[in-house]
């Protein structure tokens, strides 16, 4: 059976929605379960972090798709909205990595929380700027596994600034209230770093042809972490057909799932 006529089967899996809050603002997303008795430890998980300007359903549809995908091959997965994006509490302009990181912890409380999941098989992965996010957040999290995909280096948002200079406020980027304290903060980071001193296990995928965080962002995050990248062929920065798609859904299961 192919991975789309399997889909077709993938639709009767356990998925709730989900709510926990952070600083007093609620964050909301959708849990998925694998179908049937968890093993005596647990379903493994992994916990899905979106890019910037994104959402908990991501481009195309990608984090629904690998949620269920991933369901039926026993892993379960919480994907959810940043404080400011999607149907979260909170402004757009109070983003900051700071404020995803702080998101990111919640999460991993409240997977590790959840009845019939593995509290030590929590995984982590990461989309764009939500990849940069998993790295500044693993020495924290400690997830089981890390993974990658087409993660974003603070360089993405020099262009932001005007003449070398911070915006005085908020910057309206295409209808996004982009506060300045997201800029001020995002060009200091130094994820390599983070994902350096991390030391666990980890893996990046990224398209070779991606002209938003160019594969020479996944090559600097693998040597940082001494890991695998996996190189989708003809891939974009959203994986944007779908051959690349089955394939980064294939090679991204394998390696959470320890094949």
């Amino acid at each position: 059976m192919t991975d789309r006529a399997r889909g077709s089967n993938e639709q009767a899996l356990n998925e709730e929605f989900a709510q926990f809050s952070v600083g007093g603002q609620r964050v909301y997303g959708m849990l998925h379960r694998p179908v049937g008795d968890a093993p005596a430890h647990g379903w493994p998980s992994v916990i899905l972090l979106h890019g910037f300007t994104g959402s908990r359903t991501s481009d195309h549809r990608l984090f629904p798709l690998l949620s269920r995908h991933l369901a039926a091959r026993g892993v379960a997965s919480l994907r959810f909205d940043f404080r400011g994006s999607g149907e979260s509490h909170g402004d757009f302009s109070e983003m900051t990595v700071t404020r995803e990181v702080e998101d990111t912890l919640a999460a991993f409380d409240y997977v590790r929380r959840q009845p019939g999941l593995d509290p030590e098989r929590v995984m982590l992965l990461g989309f764009s700027m939500g990849g940069l996010v998993a790295a500044m957040s693993a020495a924290q999290a400690r997830p089981h596994r890390l993974a990658l995909w087409a993660p974003a280096l603070p360089d993405l948002w020099l262009p932001f600034l005007r003449g070398g200079f911070l915006p005085a406020t908020v910057t309206d980027y295409n209808g996004w209230p982009l506060g300045r304290d997201f800029l001020q903060e995002v060009i200091r980071l130094r994820p390599l770093d983070a994902a350096a001193a991390w030391g666990g296990e980890a893996r990046v995928f990224h398209g070779d042809q991606d002209r938003t965080c160019p594969p020479e962002y996944g090559v600097r995050y693998a040597q940082a972490l001494h890991c695998d990248a996996v190189a989708i062929p003809g891939a974009g920065h959203t994986f944007d057909n779908l051959e690349q798609v089955a394939q980064l859904f294939r090679e991204t299961t394998r390696f959470l799932t320890g094949g």
